[in-house]
């Protein structure tokens, strides 16, 4: 395929992230792009490490838009469900993240009007192949290639853990910190870094979510980073990372901090459910099976009774926590060799293949 008109954000949050790796992949292939970037925006400052032709390319393609806009190409959007409704060109395929388990009416009416919806995990696709979008496939994402091995030494004498992903009911956040801090808390043999600034809450919002989290008590092995503005920075957090917990969150459509550092060959505790189960096993990863489901609702991106993003979450108990993290101790002298490996399975360019394949039937 030659010709495709594309919408999807640049920006510095996840979907932002995906958006510039699979243009890469476009790039690289020398597909002709007539690019509409959704918010008519294009915000590049978190990636530090793109080369000068090839934002010039974007550019140029955003800028010269509607000069190559073919109404018989194939469209190509990357985004929400929510704000897919609209069209460029006569054939459009979506391709999105869903995290819940009860697609809605309007979700499913919104992936009925495309010609394909295309999923970033086979969770999402059964539960919208169930419920009646029969028109819907799964396509993996892959390994960012600005994540990589340093080969640094952080630190010396004390073991890492991670939690990375931006603060929500939905990730466990509170939950995780809590019951770190209540068995390592002010154990300096081991540091919990915490990368969780969620934007959308005001900064003296994060402040006392975060202080009531640990309730109101200060830990002096618990490191809150400011928000990272870039991607090099982001690397440096992974490489320093020895056990990551990213990967208790209770829905993901993919859940890109857990992957990353299970790439970089750390160890990452993952809740066996949603997305995870398309690359974690009991071989890359330290499993937990969940222990039951609760609502998702938390009031601010989950609200109940709304139009998207409705259903359950999967839940973990303490003692699976507790097991977890002694599993993932005795493991953390050695690389986890087989999360290295599926860095050759989950890559940007079968994804983009993939999808253009499905473009082209």
């Amino acid at each position: 395929m030659d010709k495709i008109n594309f919408s999807a954000p640049i920006n510095s949050l996840s979907f932002g992230n995906v958006s510039i790796n699979m243009l890469r992949v476009l790039y690289e292939k020398q597909v002709n792009v007539s690019f509409f970037p959704m918010g008519q925006k294009l915000d590049f400052s978190a990636f530090d490490s793109l080369s000068d032709d090839f934002i010039s390319w974007v550019n140029d393609r955003y800028d010269n838009r509607f000069k190559t806009l073919d109404p018989e190409a194939p469209s190509l959007k990357m985004w929400h469900i929510n704000g897919a409704e609209s069209r460029i060109g006569k054939n459009q395929y979506l391709y999105t993240f869903y995290e819940c388990d009860k697609p809605t009416d309007v979700e499913k009416n919104i992936c009925l009007m495309q010609d394909h919806n295309i999923f970033s995990s086979s969770h999402a696709k059964e539960c919208f192949k169930k419920s009646g979008v029969k028109n819907s496939e799964y396509v993996p994402i892959g390994i960012d290639p600005d994540i990589h091995e340093t080969g640094k030494t952080y630190l010396k004498d004390r073991i890492n853990f991670g939690l990375i992903g931006k603060f929500e009911k939905r990730k466990h956040t509170a939950k995780i910190i809590k019951l770190w801090a209540d068995r390592y808390g002010n154990n300096n043999d081991y540091q919990l870094t915490c990368c969780i600034t969620n934007p959308f809450f005001k900064a003296e919002q994060m402040a006392q979510i975060l202080s009531q989290s640990l309730g109101n008590t200060t830990f002096t092995n618990i490191n809150f980073l400011p928000y990272l503005k870039t991607n090099s920075e982001m690397n440096e957090v992974y490489n320093s990372i020895d056990i990551n917990l990213s990967g208790l969150s209770g829905a993901e459509g993919w859940n890109l901090p857990a992957f990353n550092s299970t790439c970089l060959g750390k160890w990452s505790i993952v809740l066996n459910s949603t997305s995870h189960k398309d690359w974690a096993n009991k071989d890359n990863s330290i499993l937990v099976e969940p222990k039951s489901k609760e609502d998702i609702y938390d009031g601010a991106f989950f609200i109940e009774g709304s139009d998207f993003n409705q259903g359950k979450l999967n839940t973990f108990d303490d003692e699976s926590f507790y097991l977890a993290t002694d599993k993932a101790l005795s493991k953390v002298s050695e690389k986890n060799k087989k999360g290295v490996e599926i860095k050759d399975k989950f890559t940007y360019d079968n994804c983009v293949n993939q999808i253009l394949k499905i473009m082209s039937k």
